[in-house]
């Protein structure tokens, strides 16, 4: 997927290039600055930090990775918290920006970036996220990269505390434990087969005279994923490229369905195209039944899926924050 927050150490990230949090002497720090001159040999990094010179707050620099997976670093000096009203917001969207548009100078095709400033910098972790993510998210409507948030823990990762508590009152309302269920399921289903049982002995001769050919059924199939997906499309008055981008959907990925009528995609691709879509619960379960899926309430996935329709959120991004926050699949291919 095109933008994906992952819980990894950044040194470790195999990428064309990945962003170093630096200061403006670029100059051995601590933190992530630490750990990315001690992976890519401390003396050999800096010596090329010094040939630069040093790099002002909000601007970008690059040099080679050395002894790292990734091909490059790029430095960024990110914004001191002095509260928000320095001009600390513009900054930080700048340190991602002003990144993104050097690797894409140097034809990097991924890059991973971690929380810039959220260290001794100060900067509150929640606010930091959500313009990390506003701002990558703004380079790829117009860009082909992949872009990963790398997060070392949970405590260095924001979401909202409101938003984070309303879904957790809705996954205690809704959710039902794997147990209930199959009781639950258990009862319908003996009930249904007593149902069954009665209709059988009324249509028993019924049966024999109401003979269809495979072809007979073969024609009645309903529309496939594809072929409803792409009806949407042209109904919602979108664009392809519009809805793959907002789907976090990779352009190769999408190219692919639209050439194959018979493709089946998985689920959570499948939910990340209703949301693009903007689709309704029952438009999503309309869409969802197409590629064979359902939505459950014995699933959290599910349920925090089912929270931001109801809720009309569609954006992608705060979706897969949550979901990262409650340790689901993220959504996008």
């Amino acid at each position: 997927m095109p933008l994906e927050i992952v819980r990894n150490d950044i040194t470790k990230m195999k990428v064309d290039a990945i962003v170093n949090a630096a200061n403006t002497s670029l100059t051995m720090g601590g933190g992530v600055c630490g750990a990315i001159f001690r992976g890519a040999g401390a003396s050999e990094l800096q010596e090329a930090c010094d040939r630069i010179g040093g790099c002002l707050v909000g601007e970008a620099v690059i040099t080679d990775g050395f002894q790292l997976d990734a091909k490059f670093i790029i430095h960024t000096p990110g914004p001191l918290w002095h509260g928000g009203g320095n001009q600390e917001e513009a900054l930080l969207k700048a340190s991602y920006l002003n990144s993104l548009e050097l690797a894409k100078n140097h034809q990097c095709a991924s890059i991973a970036f971690p929380l810039i400033s959220t260290g001794i910098y100060g900067y509150p972790k929640e606010e930091a996220l959500q313009i990390a993510v506003s701002s990558i998210s703004s380079f790829l409507l117009n860009n082909d990269m992949l872009v990963y948030v790398v997060v070392f823990d949970k405590n260095s990762f924001g979401v909202s505390k409101k938003l984070f508590t309303s879904i957790h009152q809705y996954i205690d309302e809704h959710y039902v434990e794997e147990a209930e269920l199959t009781f639950s399921r258990n009862n319908e289903e003996r009930y249904i087969l007593e149902q069954r049982q009665e209709i059988e002995i009324f249509q028993q001769d019924h049966y024999q005279e109401a003979e269809y050919s495979l072809v007979d059924l073969l024609e009645q199939l309903d529309e496939s994923f594809s072929e409803r997906l792409f009806r949407l499309i042209d109904e919602k008055g979108m664009t392809d490229v519009e809805t793959y981008k907002r789907a976090n959907i990779d352009r190769r990925l999408f190219s692919k369905i639209r050439n194959s009528i018979d493709y089946t995609p998985t689920k959570k691709t499948a939910i990340a195209f209703a949301i693009s879509l903007k689709l309704s619960l029952k438009e999503t379960t309309d869409l969802l039944k197409t590629a064979g899926y359902t939505l459950s309430r014995s699933s959290k996935f599910d349920v925090i899926i089912e929270f931001f329709i109801q809720h009309a959120n569609s954006n992608i991004h705060e979706i897969n924050q949550v979901l990262f926050a409650f340790d689901q699949p993220l959504l996008g291919a």
